[in-house]
């Protein structure tokens, strides 16, 4: 008899009814996993820096049938880290999905960026990595049904570049991190922990460079092998994946969603 039963390749890829805590959710991709995850089927907390934003999520979302909820607070900081955990499980009940897709860059070269610049990125894109998923981690133990967590970092992580000391450094630092966390959480509590690693996508802050014209895009495009850069929701299928039993054997991967950069 072949093993493998009917009703998990049928429910495999499923989320429904879990709860899914998304950071960063008011960015170019974090919204729209945020709404991918609603639109599977799981009950949704937001959070990021602007109340405002937020705000306009839920009342999208809302509108749609996602059941959902959301609280400000800054992922490098303890004490929010704590509050927002503590709002989700008040709403929900548990915490299930955890999907890190905050972040933040400032492009300088090193002989003008300030120690200050430097230490600002790493604490928002690796010191905050390392505070919401420990607090979550403690918040899946305590549930005792293991989890899933998705970190959104970069393939900036293995590449170097001008001007990025501090981002590459951070995302790399956060890819180690996926991979101790794995090794933390995986076996003993059943907590998968992965990252996913786009390329360029397109948000406000890269528009400019999505000008066919401009060297930028063209220097990017040649080493493409898809043909063009990314959107927010080529990214969608891998966070779903990571957050479904469908890779239940699959944990300290750093998933290239480069759109094969990495292999130029």
């Amino acid at each position: 008899m072949v093993p493998v039963k009917k009703e998990f390749v049928q429910s495999m890829f499923s989320v429904e009814g879990k709860v899914a805590l998304v950071t960063g959710a008011t960015g170019a991709l974090g919204c729209v996993l945020a709404k991918a995850y609603g639109y599977a089927g799981a009950k949704v907390f937001m959070t990021g820096r602007n109340a405002g934003k937020l705000q306009s999520l839920e009342d999208e979302f809302k509108a749609e049938g996602i059941d959902c909820a959301y609280l400000a607070g800054d992922p490098s900081n303890e004490a929010d880290v704590q509050a927002i955990i503590k709002a989700c499980v008040d709403k929900f009940g548990e915490v299930n999905i955890l999907a890190v897709a905050h972040g933040f860059n400032k492009p300088q070269n090193v002989l003008e960026q300030s120690v200050a610049d430097w230490q600002y990125i790493m604490d928002a894109d690796c010191k905050s990595v390392y505070i919401v998923t420990k607090y979550v981690a403690h918040q899946m133990v305590e549930q005792g049904k293991g989890g899933k967590m998705v970190v959104v970092t970069s393939q900036r992580s293995t590449r170097g570049m001008a001007n990025y000391t501090g981002y590459c450094t951070s995302k790399g630092g956060a890819d180690m991190m996926v991979s101790c966390l794995a090794c933390d959480l995986s076996a003993k509590y059943h907590i998968n922990v992965n990252s996913i690693c786009p390329t360029v996508f397109r948000s406000d802050l890269t528009e400019w460079m999505f000008d066919p014209e401009s060297a930028v895009y063209k220097n990017f495009l040649a080493r493409e092998p898809i043909g063009r850069l990314g959107e927010p929701e080529d990214f969608v299928g891998y966070a779903l994946f990571l957050s479904s039993a469908a890779s239940d054997f699959i944990t300290g991967a750093h998933c290239d969603c480069s759109g094969g950069y990495l292999v130029v």
